[in-house]
């Protein structure tokens, strides 16, 4: 008698691939164009590479990862599994304060470009306005269709196209083509290398979600093959349009000032299309901002209600669902508090605030290569390139850009990672303990971000 698995393999690589593509949301490029932009004196194309390059060092390690433990897995799996359990609850801290905390960056990078349009309405209106809404509809559980979602990927494609190709009209109508071919946008007479990998910590904010493939492992044909070649191809493909994106807009306007670099792409879009395609850029942008925002907070919400379930917060309080709506109530209002800190941040400040959680997991996963290779290498045949020296790159990049992130942040983030630690010592008993292990359905927990 045949019993049929929970989960089904029906996933191919180009399904994956399209799946990780669908988490990196594309508009995103332009959304925080003008802060990368103004960050590098006009290098964005650069900063874009220079965080390419760490991802796909990143990557790589998460696809051996993911090779090595072919299960629904992500940063906190394979470091509580390699490295320690200790290790893996302050991984799993960082994880959280990415979920927790990118629906008031999505809503922020949301407002700042709806007050462009109409400035007469303050910032804060927008983010209220994106919170209450948000908030209401997952509360009673209105979820967006995949299929909705697909179509809504494929309509930021589009306007992502038409950016470039307008970009490219707007140079051949100016100088007859031969601005097509510049170096400005990597390498200018105002950039500097520490411009440029400020930038590049900025920039990494784009590429959130590419890890996104692993949670799908255990629904992937093959896995052990699949999903690191399509954990690399979302990296690489994610990057080249970045790349590009920057690039032809840098083209289209040199340097990096702006009067609002918070909007700055709107202004752009206006400038090479016309009133027209400068209202589709903004109906686009707000769309995917506000679907981006309804699934990262539900996201958040049902992360906090496996950590409250299991014991890491108050049970009481966070693991628990609403007996009307069967939502977990007290995560999506505790995000929707946090959301109110957009008020008094900017963009720059609270994706770098974002990205202080990503690196330090990224970090980490590149760390358990190293520590799953030296406690395999007699077992298995590993080369000490991919296992040692590509992951070890990847460790020291990512640490890197770190510490060139937004100093605010970088204080914020140090505040979080005490308060990890704080708690870490209550729930171990002042470490004399293991922690509680956080049984996260990852393919739910994630999928709804999609």
């Amino acid at each position: 008698m045949t019993t049929t698995p929970h989960l089904v393999r029906t996933l191919g690589l180009r399904s994956l691939v399209l799946l990780g593509l669908a988490y990196m949301t594309p508009l995103i490029v332009l959304g925080i164009f003008g802060v990368v932009a103004e960050t590098t004196a006009g290098a964005s194309a650069s900063a874009y590479l220079l965080a390419l390059v760490a991802m796909l060092f990143t990557a790589a390690s998460y696809g051996r990862m993911a090779s090595a433990y072919p299960v629904s897995g992500s940063a906190y799996t394979y470091v509580r599994r390699t490295i320690g359990a200790r290790a893996g609850f302050m991984v799993g801290w960082a994880v959280l304060l990415d979920y927790l905390f990118l629906p008031m960056v999505i809503w922020l990078i949301g407002a700042a470009y709806l007050n462009a349009q109409f400035p007469s309405v303050p910032v804060a209106v927008w983010v209220l306005l994106f919170i209450a809404v948000t908030t209401v509809l997952n509360v009673i559980g209105l979820k967006v269709a995949d299929r909705t979602n697909f179509v809504l990927m494929i309509g930021q494609f589009a306007v992502v196209i038409c950016f470039v190709v307008l970009s490219i009209a707007s140079v051949l109508r100016h100088d007859g083509g031969s601005g097509l071919f510049s170096a400005g946008p990597f390498a200018n007479s105002g950039a500097s290398f520490s411009g440029v990998t400020a930038g590049a910590a900025i920039a990494a904010y784009s590429f959130l979600g590419f890890d996104a493939v692993t949670t799908f492992t255990e629904e992937a044909i093959e896995p052990r093959r699949t999903v690191p070649r399509a954990v690399l191809l979302v990296a690489l493909l994610g990057g080249v349009i970045f790349v590009v994106v920057s690039y032809t807009t840098q083209l289209v306007h040199p340097g990096g000032s702006f009067s609002d670099s918070s909007s700055a792409a709107h202004d752009i879009a206006v400038n090479i299309g016309g009133s027209l395609f400068g209202a589709v850029f903004l109906a686009g942008l707000v769309v995917a901002q506000f679907t981006s925002g309804l699934a990262a907070q539900a996201s958040a919400s049902r992360l906090m209600y496996a950590m409250g379930r299991d014991g890491v917060l108050p049970r009481a309080v966070f693991g628990r669902v609403s007996s009307r709506f069967a939502t977990p109530v007290a995560g999506i209002l505790l995000s929707a508090v946090v959301g109110l800190l957009a008020t008094f941040l900017n963009v720059a400040t609270s994706t770098s605030f974002i990205n202080f959680g990503a690196f330090v997991a990224f970090t980490c996963v590149n760390l358990s290569v190293i520590v799953y290779y030296l406690r395999n290498r007699g077992g298995a045949r590993m080369s000490p390139v991919h296992f040692l020296l590509l992951p070890a790159l990847g460790a020291v990049v990512c640490v890197y850009l770190l510490c060139h992130l937004d100093s605010h942040a970088i204080v914020l983030g140090f505040a979080w990672a005490a308060l990890g630690v704080c708690l870490l010592a209550y729930l171990t008993g002042g470490f004399t303990r293991q922690p509680p292990e956080v049984a996260i359905d990852e393919a739910e927990t994630v999928g709804v971000a999609g």
